[in-house]
C-alpha cells in the first residue's frame, strides 16, 4: 500500500474544508478597508500564501521517515526555546504581550511553534524512558520529566505575558499526561496546583491592568462598555445577527462597519456566525470536530508511544484552542487572544497547525503500515538492535 493510501483522508478533506472556508471568512473580514484605497484582497493574497506555506510543511512532516521525526524532536523543542528567548529580548509588543518577532517582513510568534514543541518533547521524554520496560507503568520520576519539558518554555510565555497561550498549553500538558496513563493521583495533585497557582497569580496582583480589564468584562461586559467590554459585546451583536442562516458571505452589516476589533483573526468566528448564521457556524464547528475525532483516533489506534501520546497531546491542543476562541466570541469565556485553528488570519498559528496535522498523518501512515515495515522502522537510524512493536 503507497504512502499515499495510508493517509487519513477524512482528516485531510477536514482541513482542507477549513482552509477554504477560511479563506472565504478572512476575505469577507477584510474586503471593506479602513482605509479607502486600501487593497481589499491584501490580507486574503497573504492568508494564501500562508496556507500554502503550511501544506508544503505538512507534506514534508507527512513524508518523514518515522524514526527521524523522534530524532529531530529535541532540534524542534530546543528552536522553540531560542525562539521564546529571542521574542523576549527583541520581539514587538502587541496588545500588552510581546509575543511576536519582526523577521523578513513577516510577525513570526514563537509561542505557537511551542505547543507542538512542547507536545512532541514530552512524548519523546515518555517514550525514551518507558520503552522496552517490562510494564511500562507511568511513575513519579516520568511525570516530573514530561513536567519538566513543559515547564521551560511555560515560563517563557509567563514572561511575555501571554495569557492565552499559557492556558492552552496548561490544558494541552494536562492532556498529554492523562494520554500518558499518568496516575489520577497525580492528576489530581496537578489540578489542585493550578487552581492555587491561579488564585496566587490574582491576589499577588501580578496580572497586567489590562488582562485584568478583560477578566472583569467577561463577568459584566456592562462595567466597560467603550474599553475591555467593547469587543465582548459586539461579537455577540454580530453573531446574534446571523440568525438561522446569515446575512450572506460579504454582507454582514457590523462585519462591514467594521464593529467587531481584531475580526480576522481573533475575532473570526463572528464572521461566520453574522454571515453564514448558525447553520454555516455548526458547519464550521463540525469541521473542527471531524478534526479532533480523526485525532483521537489515530492516538487510540497506533502501537507506538510516541505516536499515541503526540497525537492526543495535538488533540486536546486544538480541542481547547477551539473551546477557548470561539467561548470568547460568545461571551463564555474571557477575551484571551488566542487564534482558532485553521481559520483565524495568522502565520505562525497556521504552520504550526499544520504541522501538527502532518504529524497527525504520519503516524497514522505508519500505524496502517505493513507487519515488517513497522518492524523496520521500530528500529532507529545508526542502531542494529530492533524493539519489538506493542
Amino acid at each position: 500500500m503507497s504512502r499515499l493510501a495510508r493517509l487519513d483522508w477524512v482528516l485531510m478533506l477536514a482541513v482542507l474544508a477549513l482552509l477554504v472556508l477560511s479563506t472565504l471568512l478572512v476575505w469577507s473580514a477584510t474586503s471593506h478597508p479602513v482605509d479607502p484605497g486600501g487593497d481589499p484582497t491584501a490580507f486574503m493574497r497573504r492568508h494564501v500564501v500562508n496556507i500554502a506555506i503550511g501544506v508544503v510543511l505538512m507534506a514534508l512532516v507527512c513524508a518523514t521517515d518515522h524514526r527521524w521525526v523522534r530524532i529531530v524532536t529535541p532540534v524542534v523543542y530546543l528552536a522553540s526555546l531560542v525562539g521564546l528567548v529571542l521574542v523576549l529580548a527583541m520581539g514587538s509588543t502587541i496588545n500588552g504581550s510581546k509575543s511576536w518577532i519582526d523577521l523578513a517582513g513577516m510577525s513570526i510568534q514563537p509561542s505557537e511553534f511551542a505547543k507542538l514543541a512542547v507536545v512532541i518533547g514530552m512524548a519523546l521524554v515518555l517514550a525514551e524512558r518507558t520503552e522496552g520496560r517490562w510494564r511500562a507503568r507511568i511513575g513519579g520520576g516520568d511525570v516530573v520529566a514530561m513536567l519538566l519539558v513543559a515547564a521551560v518554555p511555560a515560563v517563557l510565555i509567563i514572561l511575555q505575558p501571554d495569557l492565552g497561550t499559557m492556558l492552552v498549553l496548561s490544558a494541552t500538558v494536562f492532556g498529554v499526561l492523562a494520554a500518558a496513563g499518568t496516575p489520577r493521583r497525580w492528576l489530581a495533585l496537578l489540578a489542585a496546583g493550578g487552581v492555587v497557582a491561579a488564585a496566587g497569580v490574582v491576589l499577588g496582583h501580578l496580572l497586567k491592568p489590562y488582562q485584568i480589564h478583560r477578566f472583569m468584562a467577561f463577568t459584566d461586559p456592562s462595567l466597560d462598555p467603550k474599553g475591555a467590554g467593547y469587543n465582548v459585546q459586539q461579537a455577540r451583536i454580530a453573531i446574534g445577527n446571523g440568525g438561522l442562516f446569515g446575512q450572506g458571505l460579504f454582507h454582514g452589516s457590523q462585519t462591514r462597519a467594521h464593529f467587531v476589533p481584531e475580526q480576522h483573526t481573533d475575532f473570526i468566528f463572528t464572521v461566520a456566525g453574522e454571515e453564514l448564521g448558525l447553520v454555516g457556524s455548526a458547519f464550521l464547528i463540525a469541521l473542527l470536530g471531524v478534526v479532533l475525532w480523526r485525532a483521537l483516533r489515530i492516538a487510540a489506534r497506533t502501537d507506538d508511544l510516541f505516536g499515541r501520546v503526540a497525537a492526543a497531546g495535538i488533540a486536546c491542543w486544538f480541542g481547547f484552542q477551539t473551546f477557548q476562541n470561539i467561548g470568547m466570541c460568545l461571551g463564555i469565556m474571557p477575551v484571551t487572544g488566542v487564534p482558532l485553528p485553521f481559520v483565524s488570519y495568522g502565520g505562525s498559528s497556521m504552520f504550526a497547525g499544520l504541522l501538527a496535522i502532518g504529524l497527525l498523518q504520519n503516524i497514522h501512515a505508519r500505524s496502517t503500515a505493513p507487519a515488517a515495515v513497522r518492524r523496520a522502522a521500530a528500529v532507529r537510524p545508526g542502531t542494529v538492535r530492533s524493539v519489538p512493536v506493542r
